[in-house]
């Protein structure tokens, strides 16, 4: 049987291992976590339950996807629970405006806040239709290996405006500066500056209209468990505390992969869900790379870093909602800090996750657990964590104690954090980045990483450097442009044989 090796069981991994293995292949998937779900890690003290990673469950028909390959059905196995409000902005001055829920009771919030921008946001919503029905729905599964690929799509993308920003295209609607914000910071949950971001990301504002915005009881946990039985069930061999250090290549074809302690695994298709930057930098020498790999490693701008800090409370906060956006005083001026300058700020802006809102198994009784996310640069940015971490971490907490978390300084428990540095160290992310390149528009599609290796036969990439981008959706669809690239195992042998059979 035809074999292939995963590198990295991440979401993109996990989907791109089962797609393989659906596809006719044995399938080994290896990561250096002690569990699956790549980032989707989980953290636990004192009864206190953390998810490192993702925490916004939308497009959840692409996992649905995976369990029917099998003849299964992904809600026998997670119980996804909607959300309301998907989030509640807090801003500096107190006011809040909560998002989500039907379109009506969005549009009576938004009345409340500016009542001219009720019919901007409708015109907002059939923008991101159009920028969705393209975007998504045509090309998340698109392969852009070839430079054709991209040309004919340029007088459609030109006609969506993707030359524009996020901020901008908000802008067009909306008046209301915070409204503004607001409905601009999705480029933010997938490491991209509104300000800079091309606005093909606006369709994550009919993404989450269209199909919701869940939690998955458990945790994000419930679903990398779900699918590593998935896994299990179908054969699939899982090697954890393994790391890949470089990809085994001749004349010019990966043909396996050697792991840390020297053992090399051999294959006929490797599939990468590592982080591109990383495998071309450190698993692939430059000479058997495409100079077009080289150049786009060379000139990569990086998405931000990330400091997540967790902690439970000795009392609860029924007030709070499971997700708030907890927006400081200054919006562009703090995100050119981050973004640009890549200077750490007094100040800043907020993603709190509250998971004990909707499932109170996450803490012990009376208790509640948070995720704290707050942007920060990458480590091309000249901060020395071991200092400031401590520092923004006591800024955060009081902070919240003088706003949403009143008294958390009486009741905290159990803290601690993660800088750029930790996800260097522990996932391999170029620069400590939080979500790998940035989702420039001179990053995006045939500007991305290619999902099929840049010169080197038999070599895949699937995750959030690759196309179709980062999130959840993105990196589960990166493997589905993977499946269209890769043959079935039967088209595979045929070919062999044909090239095989005498003249």
């Amino acid at each position: 049987m035809m074999h292939a090796v995963v590198i990295g069981a991440g979401f993109g991994g996990i989907a791109a291992a089962l797609r393989l293995r659906a596809k006719g292949y044995s399938v080994t998937i290896v990561d250096r976590c002690a569990a699956l779900g790549g980032r989707a890690q989980v953290f636990e003290r004192n009864g206190f339950r953390h998810d490192a990673g993702p925490t916004v469950i939308t497009a959840p028909f692409l996992f649905e996807e995976l369990f029917e390959l099998f003849g299964e059905t992904f809600a026998e196995h997670v119980q996804l629970v909607p959300l309301k409000p998907w989030y509640r902005f807090h801003f500096a001055d107190g006011q809040t405006f909560d998002y989500g829920g039907t379109l009506e009771e969005t549009i009576a919030e938004i009345a409340r806040i500016e009542p001219r921008d009720c019919d901007g946001y409708r015109a907002l919503l059939e923008q991101s239709k159009r920028i969705f029905d393209v975007g998504f729905t045509e090309l998340s599964a698109q392969p852009f290996n070839r430079l054709s690929t991209m040309v004919r799509q340029v007088p459609r993308l030109l006609g969506l405006r993707s030359y524009n920003t996020v901020w901008q295209l908000v802008s067009r609607y909306l008046t209301s500066p915070k409204l503004r914000q607001a409905l601009s910071i999705q480029p933010l949950l997938v490491g991209g500056n509104p300000f800079d971001t091309t606005s093909i990301y606006g369709l994550i504002h009919y993404l989450e209209r269209e199909h919701g915005v869940y939690f998955a009881m458990g945790g994000t946990s419930a679903i990398t468990k779900a699918l590593g039985n998935l896994m299990i069930k179908q054969g699939i061999d899982i090697r954890l505390n393994q790391t890949v250090v470089s990809i085994d290549v001749a004349d010019g074809v990966a043909r396996g992969v050697f792991l840390e302690d020297g053992t090399r695994l051999a294959a006929d298709v490797v599939v990468s869900n590592a982080d591109p930057a990383h495998l071309y930098a450190k698993m692939i020498k430059p000479s058997q790379q495409a100079s077009s790999a080289r150049l786009k490693l060379a000139a990569a701008e990086f998405s931000m870093g990330l400091f997540v800090l967790y902690f439970g409370t000795t009392r609860t906060y029924p007030d709070v909602a499971h997700h708030t956006i907890w927006m400081g005083e200054r919006y562009q001026e703090l995100l050119d800090d981050i973004f640009h300058r890549k200077t750490l700020s007094e100040d800043f802006s907020l993603y709190i996750h509250r998971p004990t809102a909707t499932d109170p198994s996450f803490a012990p009784s009376g208790c509640d657990s948070f995720y704290v996310l707050c942007p920060v640069p990458n480590l091309k940015g000249n901060v020395d964590w071991t200092v400031e971490g401590p520092k923004l971490a006591k800024r955060i907490v009081a902070a919240l104690d003088g706003s949403i978390l009143p008294g958390l300084t009486t009741v905290i428990t159990d803290e601690f954090f993660m800088t750029p540095h930790d996800f260097s160290s522990d996932y391999l992310s170029a620069y400590g980045a939080g979500f790998s390149v940035a989702p420039l528009f001179r990053q995006s599609a045939w500007f991305r990483f290619h999902n099929r290796a840049e010169g080197i036969k038999n070599l895949y990439l699937v995750g959030a450097g690759t196309h179709p981008g980062a999130g959840v959706p993105g990196v589960l669809c990166s493997a589905k442009v993977m499946d269209a690239l890769v043959p079935a195992v039967m088209e595979t042998a045929a070919l062999v044989s044909a090239k095989t059979v005498p003249a």
